[in-house]
């Protein structure tokens, strides 16, 4: 297996040293039971479908914790004895495991013919989104607005 150096990667990102560590910890492959789809719905809305053949509603559960989203499936004992000539529906417990990146939140779920849909999205308070940034220079009165400060000294 090849590991990946990235420490040139802190030099230059700031903040984003969780990131690489989360990549460096992701190098292993995810579980591929059950089967799954990560779809984005707009900028800021994205869906996970999960496809859970012999699950009931009741045997699933859904369980979002800070960055992580768990989702977690147990298969009740069915006590009839039963002799299969082919098994091709698994149906056997589950837990799924899904990192979130910051301000993403869950708002519904739904489970429908065998398919389990999580709807989520990415909410940015405003304190957080960019803003811009006036420059002041060494005419500005007080460091403020760069426009009102050449106008009073045009005035004077």
């Amino acid at each position: 297996m090849r590991t990946f150096d990235l420490t040139p990667l802190y030099r230059s990102a700031i903040g984003f040293d969780r990131l690489a560590q989360l990549l460096e910890q992701r190098a292993d492959a995810q579980p591929s039971y059950p089967p799954y789809n990560i779809e984005l719905v707009s900028e800021d809305k994205y869906r996970i479908v999960m496809a859970l053949a012999g699950f009931d509603r009741s045997e699933v559960e859904i369980v979002a914790e800070r960055d992580t989203l768990h989702v977690t499936g147990r298969k009740q004992k069915d006590d009839a004895q039963r002799t299969y000539l082919h098994r091709g529906i698994a149906a056997r417990d589950f837990e799924q495991r899904f990192q979130l990146a910051n301000h993403v939140k869950v708002t519904t779920a739904s489970f429908d013919n065998g398919m389990l849909t999580i709807e989520l999205v990415r909410e940015v308070p405003e304190a957080l989104k960019p803003r811009k940034i006036t420059i002041g220079g060494g005419d500005a009165i007080g460091g403020g607005d760069n426009v009102q400060a050449l106008e009073q000294r045009q005035a004077a």
